[in-house]
């Protein structure tokens, strides 16, 4: 593995790389959460239903699932610097053609794009913080890089509606293409050249894997289990119930456009909050971190439907799944796997995404707007559970 030996730039220039990686998974993420906010936009620009035009967050996510493990093992060898240029590129393109889809049907084939992109970015740039900076600062580094993927879970939401509110929702996908083509040059300019690593050998595992039965080493470790188990759960559940929030608002809560963008603003503000608070908690106790979080998450679906306070209501949930990408990803580090390890978590949340915006759309179509809020209740009960009596187990060892 290239070490920083092999890295002749200043430290300056390390750290400049490391906040333009984060700020490339800032991007992807963001691309990929746009539909939220635009949902009611898009459908009614594209003739179709809500629950139909939800497809167009399942499409990047189940893609994104299956592109991660795969990029991981086919392209091992590749020099990571010219993947993540590759990987950006596409992600300009498939923002772009879907600020100019004509119909639902191109505007899925650009989201495919996008989940190309999505699934392999994330899974490489994860790792990279050993790649560029001293070992005494990985740590730090690696927690930049995932703070991007963090933020923009909370934050892409209330910037995408806020600009489709002045130049209507093209314009948010158009603003986010021209963003990754800036990222693309920001990138060309401060990577290093960073060779492929050889594939792991039976000889030499990755840190965290765990020797199975006749000396192998498995990478489903029993915590990487409980991590991935609670991933499917916990993200799941929640884009089942917010991937319609906004039609939520404006047809249970009868919220204007202005009560809209304010209530989702608040959502992305203590989604921030969360995100540094758990991490910094998480680093001790991811598990019982995540017991609190899903605990938010659970108070504050099932209150949207009870009390009609949209304001309130968001800003708990915010603080609750604010959190969950960086506790997950330190609990993920704690169980190994290495890259791999990575990219098998990257795809079961982004399955989960897919999974969880599709079952939503189906219960909005099919039941109610407020039952998919009560969905996502009861995910997020089920994940305490799990998290708290099957990951206490699972992490002591058994």
């Amino acid at each position: 593995m290239t070490t920083m030996t092999d890295l002749p730039s200043p430290v300056r220039a390390r750290w400049l790389a490391v906040a333009s990686v984060a700020l490339g998974t800032f991007t992807i993420v963001t691309s990929e959460m746009l539909p939220v906010g635009l949902l009611t936009s898009i459908a009614a620009d594209l003739g179709v239903s809500a629950g139909t035009a939800g497809l167009t967050m399942s499409a990047p996510g189940l893609v994104a699932a299956v592109s991660a493990p795969v990029l991981a093992v086919t392209a091992r060898r590749l020099d990571r610097r010219v993947l993540l240029l590759g990987l950006m590129a596409v992600l300009a393109v498939a923002n772009l053609a879907a600020a100019l889809a004509p119909s639902h049907p191109v505007m899925l084939a650009a989201r495919v794009l996008t989940g190309v992109s999505i699934g392999g970015f994330w899974a490489f740039a994860a790792g990279l913080g050993v790649r560029l900076v001293p070992e005494r600062s990985v740590g730090r580094a690696t927690s930049i890089i995932l703070a991007g993927v963090s933020v923009a879970s909370v934050l892409g939401v209330p910037a995408a509606t806020f600009v489709s509110s002045f130049a209507g929702w093209r314009s948010a996908f158009a603003a986010m293409g021209a963003v990754a083509l800036a990222l693309l040059v920001l990138l060309a300019a401060t990577l290093p050249s960073l060779p492929g690593a050889e594939p792991p050998s039976e000889d030499r595992p990755s840190p965290g894997a765990r020797r199975g039965q006749g000396g192998r080493f498995t990478w489903l470790s029993g915590p990487l289990r409980v991590v991935l188990v609670l991933t499917a759960l916990i993200v799941s559940g929640h884009f089942a119930a917010y991937t319609y929030v906004r039609p939520f608002l404006e047809q249970v809560s009868h919220a204007g456009p202005a009560l809209v963008g304010t209530a989702l603003l608040l959502y992305g503000a203590a989604g921030v909050a969360g995100n540094f608070a758990a991490g910094a908690w998480a680093a001790r106790n991811p598990r019982l971190v995540l017991v609190v979080l899903a605990s938010l998450m659970a108070v504050s679906t099932a209150a949207l439907p009870l009390i009609g306070q949209p304001l309130v209501a968001l800003v708990v949930w915010g603080l609750g799944y604010g959190g969950v990408g960086v506790t997950l990803q330190l609990w993920i580090m704690r169980s190994g796997g290495g890259e791999l390890g990575t990219a098998l978590f990257v795809g079961a949340f982004n399955v989960s995404i897919a999974l969880g915006a599709f079952a939503g759309g189906r219960i909005v179509d099919g039941v109610s707007i407020p039952a998919v809020m009560w969905a996502g209740t009861g995910l997020a009960v089920v994940s305490v559970a799990v998290a708290g009596i099957w990951g206490r187990s699972r992490t002591n060892g058994s």
